[in-house]
Order: structure tokens, then sequence, then C-alpha cells
């Protein structure tokens, strides 16, 4: 069986864990999340715990990939997730007007994204951006959908980025 299906996914306090026959639902302090159980999947509460387990040895792979999404659900809901991204460039800037993030990205025009449902974004200075929620699919999608705008380019290191990320510069043409 799977290394990762095999692993309990512990439930902090505050979190509740609700087995449906299709649907596992979490809920917690940071919202709710639910995504559908497949089946063969087992799914148990044992000592302040979810245990996963294949009904028939075919479906090893998917309960480990269930165990991996509960696990982030779990997390997200309790503590939530974050991306920073870092603006850089001359000129490039961001801001917040009302939910909609004002994005200048050395373009003829001011870019403008709209955050997703469950998805907050903050700017703590003019080239930095956060974006958090429980939701770790949606706060990465919309971390890149933002990156993608203007990624950033091998030369002068310009554009948006992660802040954990490492631009690796290519030398210039030489005459």
């Amino acid at each position: 069986m799977s290394r990762v299906a095999k692993k309990p996914i512990a439930l902090p306090k505050g979190v509740e864990f609700d087995i449906q026959s299709d649907t596992v639902s979490v809920k917690g302090p940071k919202g709710a999340l639910s995504t559908a159980r497949p089946e063969g999947v087992e799914v148990k509460i044992e000592d302040g715990s979810a245990v996963l387990s294949p009904a028939d040895p075919s479906r090893i792979a998917i309960t480990g990939t269930l165990r991996a999404i509960l696990a982030n659900m779990v997390q997200g809901v309790s503590q939530g997730f974050e991306r920073k991204l870092e603006l850089v460039g001359v000129g490039y800037r961001a801001s917040m007007q009302g939910k909609d993030l004002n994005l200048s990205l050395g373009f003829s025009h001011p870019v403008v994204f709209s955050a997703p449902e469950g998805v907050s974004i903050a700017t703590p200075s003019q080239t930095e951006i956060v974006v958090s929620g429980a939701d770790k699919q949606a706060v990465g999608q919309a971390a890149a959908k933002i990156r993608g705008f203007r990624p950033p380019e091998p030369y002068k290191g310009k554009g948006v980025k992660y802040a954990d990320e490492t631009i690796i510069r290519k030398e210039a043409k030489k005459a």
C-alpha cells in the first residue's frame, strides 16, 4: 500500500471532519472545504485522526492522493495558506482597489485582477503581494495567474516573481 495513504491525518482542535457517502467536508476557523470521495476508499476517524484505507487493492493510488488532499484541507481550515509575490522592475507597482488588484507592469494599460472566491489579496508595500486563503489549490492558482501577467525574464530579472523564487540569470550577447 502507498506510504502516503498509511499515514493518519491529525485533526487539530476546532476542526470538524464530516464524512458523507460521496463527499468529505472539513470545517474550521478559517473556513469550510469539501471534496468528492472516490469509490473504493474508506475514510474513518480513530483517536482524533482520520485514517484512509482502500476497499480493494487496485485503489491504492487514489487513496494516497485523497489523503494528501484531505491533509491540505485540514491545514487550510486551521492555519491557511499564503503565497508571497514580489514585483521587480522600475515603475512596477501593485495596489488594491476594493477587492481588485491593480498592477502597473510596464504595459500601456494597468492590469486589473479580481480575487477569486475564498482568496484574499493584500499589498503590504507597492512591490509586494500576499495571496492567502484556506484552499491551497485556489491560492496557488491565483498567485500563478498574477505571476503570468509578467513572468520574470532571465536577462535583467524584471517581472513578477515568487518571494522564494531564484531567477537564473543569463549573460547578455557579446558583440
